[in-house]
């Protein structure tokens, strides 16, 4: 079993609703178990257009699947909740990244961990940092370093 970190965000369709249908839907994963979740937070857009503020969270899960295997089922709950890939960091009803997985540094074509841009997202590190404080990436960086040179965009805890 390895400790993952996800990404949760939303802006459309009852974003807060669709964070707790991702959840539910993480915990019935074969082989996953959702160990616990951030609180939500309130976030300005990241992405073109004028789009609505973003609801974030961070889950902690422990799951037997391989990395590739545990994205796509998040992809297929993404799918369910109406996700569209049609704007790269357009709005969305639902996002799902693999933030961490265990301690690996995976760089593939579908997939990369730690995720490429957590460092410049105060609303991914700063959910993970309230639920693993001490947590070091597998790059060796802390997450209290990383925090500390991200930007700091408008970010409300719900």
């Amino acid at each position: 079993m390895e400790k993952v970190y996800i990404g949760l965000g939303s802006n459309l369709a009852k974003p807060q609703q669709q964070l707790c249908s991702a959840l539910e839907a993480m915990a019935a994963l074969p082989g996953t178990r959702l160990l616990r979740c951030s609180s939500f937070y309130r976030s300005a857009p990241v992405g073109p257009g004028d789009q609505p503020d973003y609801i974030n969270a961070v889950a902690e899960l422990q799951t037997e699947l391989a990395p590739l295997e545990l994205l796509d089922q998040l992809q297929a709950i993404e799918a369910s909740h109406g996700r569209e890939r049609t704007i790269r960091w357009g709005a969305r009803t639902l996002d799902l990244d693999i933030l961490l997985f265990g301690d690996e540094l995976i760089d593939v074509p579908r997939l990369q961990v730690p995720h490429p841009r957590m460092a410049e997202r105060n609303f991914v590190l700063l959910p993970l940092a309230e639920l693993e404080p001490q947590l070091r990436l597998p790059t060796g960086e802390s997450i209290e370093t990383l925090l500390q040179a991200c930007p700091h965009n408008r970010l409300d805890k719900i």
